[in-house]
């Protein structure tokens, strides 16, 4: 079998905003970090600008430091398109509303689904759950109503009401025009 030739590239890589971010991430300066891996304050800062590449030895020391594999910095992240002209119609119930999953379906950490509501569109008479730890509704245009059992909250464009995921409610467009909202579940809730 004959093998692809790779041509090298002469194209630096950027791992500088990855160390950064792992040393953000567990709260510590450039200053504890010079200290715990030997290597100056100076140096580490031109690494987290891309201004200078370690050699092999300081990286492997600076990831043990901020407790991360070597592969990370070089990995490429895990990304998802949704066109939302694409993105599969869902129904969570509900009369006069067009749902669309705007997350890929493999998502489990969250998902956002976009919903458009009909003039005097409605959720369920009863009140009903979702099974996420968290809800975020935003209203995107319109206007919107959330009702919980003892409590109503009167939305409009640019609102956001963040509330538990398994509190029942149900909503409504109370007005003559179409409202968008997003529904983001966190995490993504079971199917």
């Amino acid at each position: 079998m004959k093998a692809l030739p790779v041509e090298p590239s002469s194209a630096a890589l950027a791992i500088g905003s990855r160390i950064r971010a792992a040393r953000h991430s567990q709260r510590l300066t450039i200053d504890q970090v010079a200290d715990s891996t030997g290597l100056t304050k100076g140096f580490l800062s031109r690494v987290e600008r891309d201004l200078t590449s370690p050699s092999v030895a300081s990286l492997v020391t600076l990831c043990q430091v901020l407790s991360m594999e070597v592969g990370e910095l070089f990995s490429q992240p895990e990304t998802h398109v949704v066109r939302l002209a694409e993105a599969p119609r869902i129904s969570l119930g509900g009369e006069g509303i067009v749902e669309q999953l705007v997350t890929a379906r493999s998502e489990k950490r969250l998902q956002v689904i976009r919903a458009v509501i009909a003039p005097h569109g409605e959720g369920e008479k009863e009140l009903y759950a979702v099974d996420c730890e968290v809800e975020v509704l935003h209203v995107l245009s319109g206007r919107f109503v959330l009702i919980f059992a003892n409590e109503r909250f009167d939305l409009e464009a640019g609102d956001t009401m963040t509330f538990p995921g398994r509190e029942p409610h149900s909503w409504l467009n109370p007005t003559a025009e179409e409202t968008i909202v997003t529904w983001t579940l966190v995490p993504a809730a079971s199917r």
